[in-house]
């Protein structure tokens, strides 16, 4: 302190004598003013331009949301006129549809990136892999292993082929080994209990609709070798189709003997694959239309077995079928005896009768050589190159595709397909955000609460009627993103695989297991409970279901990303996208399928007879509506009205559901930010963001072909409405959004239904 004190000292004694203290002039005195009023404005506008709110979202969030709106649209589109274009042009310009595949769209996108969260994830070498996940890294190594496939040849499935009584046309000695002893009982239960291939004859076990709890055996008409019964015309648009499935089944044919070094009669082998070609057109023809498989109750006849074999008597080759041998070999796999006094049901009793003036004209050689190429049609694409080459030329054909889908995509999705838990949790731990949950059970509860409300003011359901509806809505059971045990509970996981063994170089005999295991899987399902907690889907799945027996709702963790579902982006978007998809699966539970199961998941009547009646009626005017639209692409052929009634209730449903939980949303918690570089307000954007999730393109065979297959409306498709973004053209909310009152009125003209508002 002294010291200090000592330097002021010195420093004082050695300044310069003070010179007279001068005045500051009015002058001074009035620009230093000015500068700390310009300092004091300088400070203020700062520290308001920090703190102002302009309303704008600036998040990286939003300004990705913002930009992937911008570039899915085109603004030279009017919305009022085909809002589809406005929300979806830029998007359909900058898109291709792959030259895999026959369509593109945005789930197809999501579906994409997925494939490469599962192949870095199954790449991946890890040393504190779990025993499932070890399983299923092993699978996806044999899958993508080409050189080893190559160099095996047609050899894999030549050496099963005696497991399933051989192909006639590919091997000479087969009327001495097998025809003299061959039994269409023997022979159809090979394919069905080893493989899971159900051919000419439909039996399964799964749950019985009346009885949800309990599962019971089922026979149905059979699937096709081609996509559906219109194509056995073989006729118009068909005829390319025919020739090339024939086309395929001799080539295959000719590698096989070639890899058996038999001689290649190429006109017996085509005569012989003609015949299999009449065979299953004669069991396409007899098969039942989809339009007329919608009604659940039809499909439900419930008989003992004895009356099975009573009522369907059915002869192969001019021997009698015997129908407690056929359902004996068949759970014999899983050591489950079936008496004659077994319940089953019958789910196409007309097919049945049908097949009995069918299967007489043809020989068993005949039948043999049909059944053994629909398991191997399935198989060639685990086999060598020449063998997934013909394949690749009947779904060129077919499909209008260019090129296979690469091997690793192929193989990804093939091992998420058979051991999806396993690979859910890889998907999970890598890619899927933990608070996504609590999110979406948000939207699911305010959505089905508008579902609710919308019930009551229903006016052609009755109270009563309106009261089981409610009891059902508050019964459906969620299930969001994955399930937890896949991640906490090991010893599970790895249990439900401890019986699939796998080799890395034996990728065909890899999959022989994954048939076989998944298989008696089902099977011994007979004699066990439901499980209703049980999921119906894996993890890494883009999509969403509604399950009628288990009254149950699921959104697995594939198809929470943006443009459907993002925490970080606005409710709007969200509400557009995954509120409308939640929306849409609710309604489900309510559409013409699943009305006619409760809360329980049971096949029961709750509807009173006039509340039945009404529905039908409304249903009408769906059918009527989308029945009308059309697509050129198609060229002019018009959707089915009836085979799309279930989704087009749904997609009305799930968006005027979401619409009004926004609206509830906003009304409770307040304007949400814009978006940057959009002029658009939320509920503009609740539209946008529900029509660009709807963008796809299809290849001109396919929609050709296929349109009277949908069972979802096609966007683009309509003639008649504005756009075929569903729904949206009898939305009274939605012309006022994005219209201007003349334009509003001129749209709501344009052919909407107005006596199905109430409809969901």
């Amino acid at each position: 302190m002294g010291k200090s004190e000592s330097q002021m000292d010195i420093t004082e004694m050695n300044s310069p004598k003070q010179k007279k203290k001068q005045r500051w002039s009015a002058l001074e005195i009035g620009l230093t003013v000015v500068v700390i009023l310009l300092a004091i404005v300088a400070i203020t506008m700062i520290v308001l331009y920090a703190t102002y709110d302009d309303g704008i979202c600036k998040t990286s969030d939003c300004i990705k949301s913002a930009a992937r709106i911008i570039a899915d649209m085109d603004p030279t589109a009017e919305p009022c006129e085909n809002f589809y274009q406005f929300a979806c042009g830029g998007w359909l310009k900058k898109n291709i549809i792959p030259e895999t595949s026959s369509r593109y769209s945005n789930f197809d996108i999501l579906r994409d990136e997925l494939e490469v969260v599962l192949k870095d994830v199954l790449d991946k070498e890890n040393n504190d892999d779990i025993e499932a996940v070890k399983k299923a890294k092993m699978l996806y190594r044999s899958c993508i292993n080409e050189t080893t496939i190559d160099s095996r040849g047609g050899k894999p499935l030549i050496n099963i082929m005696r497991t399933f009584s051989d192909w006639p046309v590919a091997l000479d000695t087969w009327d001495r080994d097998y025809g003299a002893s061959w039994t269409a009982e023997k022979s159809i239960a090979e394919l069905n209990y080893q493989y899971g291939k159900r051919v000419i004859i439909n039996v399964f076990v799964g749950t019985d609709d009346k009885n949800s709890t309990q599962h019971i055996i089922h026979i149905d008409q059979p699937s096709l070798g081609l996509p559906s019964r219109d194509y056995y015309e073989c006729t118009g648009v068909y005829k390319e189709a025919c020739s090339a499935y024939v086309d395929f089944m001799i080539s295959v044919a000719k590698l096989i003997r070639q890899e058996r070094n038999l001689t290649i009669n190429e006109p017996e082998i085509a005569a012989e694959m003609r015949r299999v070609m009449a065979l299953e057109t004669e069991i396409a023809n007899a098969t039942t239309k989809a339009d007329d498989r919608t009604d659940p109750l039809l499909l439900y006849n419930k008989m003992t077995l004895e009356d099975i074999q009573k009522n369907f008597s059915l002869e192969f080759d001019h021997k009698q079928f015997s129908w407690p041998i056929f359902f004996n070999n068949i759970m014999s796999v899983v050591k489950i005896d079936i008496e004659n006094t077994e319940n089953v049901i019958v789910c196409a009793p007309e097919y049945l009768i049908k097949l009995e003036s069918i299967l007489n004209k043809y020989t068993a050689r005949d039948i043999q050589n049909y059944m053994s190429w629909r398991y191997i049609m399935e198989m060639v694409n685990s086999l060598s190159r020449e063998y997934k080459d013909t394949r690749n030329n009947f779904r060129k054909v077919l499909y209008g595709t260019t090129s296979d889908t690469a091997v690793w995509r192929r193989c990804a999705n093939y091992v998420n397909g058979n051991l999806e838990n396993a690979v859910g949790r890889l998907y999970v731990t890598e890619a899927f955000a933990g608070e996504s949950k609590k999110m979406v059970q948000d939207m699911i509860t305010q959505i089905r609460e508008v579902f609710i409300h919308t019930l009551e003011e229903l006016t052609w359901m009755d109270a009563e009627t309106k009261k089981k509806a409610e009891e059902k809505a508050l019964a459906i059971k969620e299930r969001i993103g994955y399930p937890n045990e896949i991640i906490i509970d090991t010893a599970k996981l790895n249990a439900e695989y401890k019986d699939l063994n796998y080799k890395e170089e034996e990728y065909f005999e890899n999959m022989v297991e994954n048939l076989k295991f998944a298989q008696k899987e089902r099977l011994k399902k007979l004699r066990e409970k439901v499980d209703k907690e049980e999921w119906i889907s894996g993890a890494a799945v883009v999509n969403a279901f509604y399950s009628a027996n288990r009254n149950q709702i699921v959104f697995p963790a594939g198809i929470l990303q943006p443009p459907f579902f993002s925490a970080a982006q606005p409710k709007s978007l969200n509400f557009g996208g995954i509120g409308m998809v939640i929306g849409h699966e609710i309604t489900h539970g309510f559409d013409d399928n699943g009305r006619n199961f409760n809360a329980d998941g049971d096949l029961v009547d709750w509807w009173s007879q006039e509340s039945a009646n009404n529905f039908k009626k409304q249903s009408e005017c769906v059918v009527y509506q989308y029945g009308n639209f059309s697509w050129d692409l198609a060229g002019g052929q018009h959707l089915s009205g009836v085979n799309t009634l279930g989704e087009n209730i749904a997609d009305n449903g799930g968006i005027r559901q979401a619409y009004r939980a926004y609206e509830n949303f906003a009304k409770k918690n307040g304007k949400e930010k814009l978006l940057p570089g959009l002029d658009f307000n939320h509920k503009q954007l609740f539209f946008l963001n529900f029509a660009q999730g709807s963008g796809n393109i299809t290849k001109h065979g396919r929609v050709f072909r296929g349109l009277q297959m949908c069972q979802h409306a096609i966007h683009g498709s309509c003639k008649k409405v504005p756009s075929l973004v569903t729904g949206l053209p009898r939305k009274k909310k939605f012309p006022g959004i994005w219209c201007g009152l003349k334009a509003a009125r001129r749209f709501a003209a344009k052919g909407t239904i107005t006596e199905t508002d109430q409809m969901h």
